[in-house]
């Protein structure tokens, strides 16, 4: 992306993303209407002039956007609708925009989980945790994708699961700054 790029042609992606993250704050849902709505202006601006990314990376972004998360959803990590909401973002921003927001929506995740799990006094369980989560992960192929999934949502090791589309907007914005700077 070059430098001094309009951030215009993404008001409504931001804006979208801005009432999804307030929505999963409030009621830890993202609906179906917005991640829909959000997929197909995604797919429809690629083919305006003022767009973000050209047609065929809107659709496989959407496809990257979507594969990225839905492995964490089938862990039980994540719900459907931050699948849907990545696989939206994945619509406007392309793929390397789509793996981009998902390794920066980790991060910010991960830093409010270790944050909730000090606060909660829940650290030493939050790495347990963890250690068997990515035990079962590594032998998935042995214990079954089932087990795996019962697995990650048995070792929560916080009250509430953070709602994931606080980090992705938080992501997003980090990566459309990062591309108008230039970066």
């Amino acid at each position: 992306m070059a430098a001094e790029t309009s951030l215009l042609p993404y008001a409504p992606l931001l804006a979208a993303l801005t009432y999804a993250a307030v929505q999963d704050v409030r009621t830890r849902r993202i609906r179906n209407e917005l991640t829909f709505s959000l997929v197909l202006t995604g797919i429809l601006q690629s083919f305006f002039t003022l767009h973000t990314v050209s047609p065929s990376a809107s659709c496989f972004g959407l496809l990257v956007g979507f594969a990225l998360t839905f492995i964490m959803f089938a862990m039980g990590a994540i719900g459907g609708g931050d699948v849907k909401l990545m696989a939206a973002v994945g619509a406007w921003l392309g793929p390397a925009g789509a793996l981009q927001v998902f390794a920066g929506a980790a991060l910010v995740g991960l830093v409010v989980v270790l944050f909730q799990s000090f606060r909660q006094k829940r650290l030493g369980l939050l790495f347990r945790n963890s250690a068997v989560l990515a035990i079962n992960v590594l032998h998935a192929q042995d214990v079954g994708i089932d087990h795996v999934s019962e697995t990650g949502k048995s070792s929560r090791s916080v009250d509430k699961p953070i709602p994931y589309a606080v980090p992705i907007l938080a992501a997003t914005v980090l990566v459309l700054s990062a591309w108008r700077n230039g970066l």
